[in-house]
């Protein structure tokens, strides 16, 4: 999957982060099954097939990771749940690009359901617990820590402590009250929607633009604003921030990247949200 998409100075890579399935109903909601299914197809059974595939951006001063994939500690029976098909290898990602854990100095949590905090945390080969990227910084908005260490009885179904503990109270965790720039060029944008303190990320490198938006565009079949899923916790405020971010982001023709779609990895559309260039 180590494919380089160039945006200016910066080189973004798509890593193994796992694959599963779910019903498409999960995703899709209210959305009739004949009309989603027209962008994103289904098994026999109505099962859609979901990557978890963290971004890592290369810049010309850091290396950062967007998420963290489904991990190496799903048990046997969370994979059958899950129907995982493919299973996390980030390390033979980076390897790959000649990286290893270490080099990685930024970790950014769009939010922290456990498909995307999963990998946080790994196995290491003797069976111990240890952060996957010892030497990040890991930012995500402070509203979501506070979800973690306290969650409502729906996130705590998602928000799983084995993901996250060795991160409490940990000098690399950085809680973030708004927008930031931990890095030149990268733009942390808190949305809401999905869950209390879900963040975006813009890129900006030498005139060139691209914007992840998280699980509030998980995939290319969720340009229209009303179609979000059913997870989004606040899902009025879902459709308000992409009305808001999508829109001008179309206009100025920049990407879009995907953590969720095994079709693509990242496009440009245009106003009716047709698929004009894509990547991967």
């Amino acid at each position: 999957m180590n494919k380089g998409l160039k945006l200016g100075s910066f080189e973004i890579f798509w890593l193994d982060g796992g694959v599963f399935e779910l019903e498409g109903g999960c995703m899709f909601g209210v959305v009739p099954r004949v009309l989603w299914q027209k962008k994103f197809p289904c098994s026999a059974d109505g099962y859609i097939k979901l990557t978890n595939s963290p971004i890592l951006v290369r810049t010309p001063g850091a290396d950062l990771i967007i998420d963290s994939g489904l991990g190496n500690k799903l048990t046997a029976k969370q994979k059958k749940i899950f129907r995982v098909t493919e299973e996390w290898d980030v390390e033979g990602s980076l390897a790959r690009l000649g990286l290893t854990r270490i080099d990685i100095d930024h970790v950014i949590l769009t939010h922290c359901d456990f498909d995307h905090s999963g990998g946080i945390v790994m196995e290491n080969r003797s069976g111990e617990a240890e952060l996957t990227w010892p030497n990040a910084v890991h930012h995500l908005q402070r509203a979501e820590w506070q979800d973690v260490v306290m969650p409502n009885r729906r996130a705590a179904g998602t928000y799983w402590p084995i993901n996250l503990d060795l991160l409490g109270d940990h000098h690399l965790l950085n809680l973030l009250d708004g927008e930031a720039e931990p890095v030149p060029g990268v733009r942390l944008l808190p949305t809401g929607g999905h869950t209390r303190g879900h963040q975006a990320v813009r890129l900006s490198s030498e005139g060139d633009e691209a914007l992840h938006l998280g699980d509030l565009l998980p995939n290319h079949a969720y340009f229209n604003p009303l179609w979000v899923t059913p997870y989004d916790n606040f899902p009025l405020d879902s459709i308000a921030r992409k009305e808001e971010l999508i829109a001008p982001a179309v206009e100025e023709g920049q990407w879009f990247l995907f953590y969720h779609d095994p079709y693509m990895l990242a496009c440009k559309f245009d106003r009716d949200g047709n698929v004009v260039k894509s990547f991967g």
